[in-house]
């Protein structure tokens, strides 16, 4: 066995396809066949059942995944240590945001880390939850920031902000106005909304079915810039956080009011995978992402 074989391996388990992982892992497909079948030569087992929809781990597969993900692991700590031994962090960090959160933390997180890593590289993705869970649980990802993730067995959650959810409106608007609104007056407006199953969709459903309501969905969009300017031109309000629209273009075109008594709120999570154990240099960028979301999101 060679660490190229078992990462390939790791990674085509991972991702259940040869084809996908040999796009994570920039090798052509053929290449990538030929060393997973070598190392399945050599240990004489079968490590993968390959069918018209990818492939499948056997049950010696599912062995040697466990074992490869921390001897994977391991070597990235040596380097890590070599690193450090020479007074520097190393190694790459692959983070994902949400698109409004990017927007706000992008370029901050990129200069701090920077700053304190020159030596490690930062690899920032933007998408939604719960495509970012996914990337999480296969390995394209490190560290994602979600909202209103639910606690579940393949994956860490530590609360970063609780940001207050907004009615997001055309300035000057005819029913525009500054008074808090009502959670049940909310299932009246006409929205433009993200798809399912977007984390402020399904909060704002589940509020409302809370009291026997439903949205009342105008248009859906899942990209928040399109999203602002359907509502700038009259065509619904959205819900939103304040930092996404103030993050936006045109900020002064709106109007916002608050959710709700209490308030409406979503939880910013940040979220690793427990299947492999942080390196330094993802410790050191989740203590980063935390000081920064408490500077640039605010707390509580």
């Amino acid at each position: 066995m060679d660490l190229k074989q078992i990462e390939y391996f790791v990674r085509v388990a991972e991702l259940g396809s040869f084809t996908r992982a040999s796009i994570a892992l920039d090798v052509a497909q053929p290449a990538l066949s030929r060393q997973v079948r070598m190392l399945e030569v050599e240990l004489r087992q079968n490590l993968l059942v390959r069918n018209g929809r990818g492939a499948v781990p056997t049950e010696a597969g599912k062995l040697l995944l466990e074992h490869g993900r921390g001897i994977l692991h391991q070597v990235e700590r040596a380097r890590e240590e070599l690193g450090r031994a020479r007074g520097a962090l190393t190694g790459r960090v692959a983070v994902g945001l949400p698109p409004s959160i990017a927007r706000v933390m992008a370029v901050p997180l990129i200069r701090a880390f920077r700053d304190r890593m020159p030596e490690a590289s930062l690899s920032i993705m933007e998408g939604l939850s719960s495509g970012m869970r996914e990337s999480l649980a296969s390995g394209r990802m490190d560290i994602a920031l979600v909202y209103n993730a639910a606690a579940a067995a393949d994956v860490e959650l530590s609360a970063l902000v609780d940001e207050d959810l907004y009615l997001v409106q055309a300035r000057g608007a005819q029913r525009a106005s500054a008074r808090p609104l009502a959670l049940k007056e909310l299932a009246e407006m006409p929205l433009v909304i993200p798809t399912r199953p977007n984390a402020i969709r399904m909060q704002v459903e589940s509020a409302l079915a809370d009291l026997g309501l439903r949205p009342r969905i105008a248009f859906e969009i899942d990209a928040v810039a399109a999203l602002l300017e359907l509502v700038a031109d009259g065509a619904g309000s959205a819900v939103l956080t304040r930092n996404a629209v103030m993050s936006s273009s045109r900020p002064q075109a709106f109007e916002m009011r608050p959710i709700g008594r209490p308030r409406l709120r979503s939880r910013l999570s940040m979220a690793v995978s427990p299947q492999r154990p942080s390196t330094l240099t993802q410790q050191a960028t989740m203590e980063l992402i935390q000081e920064l979301a408490g500077k640039l999101l605010g707390r509580g």
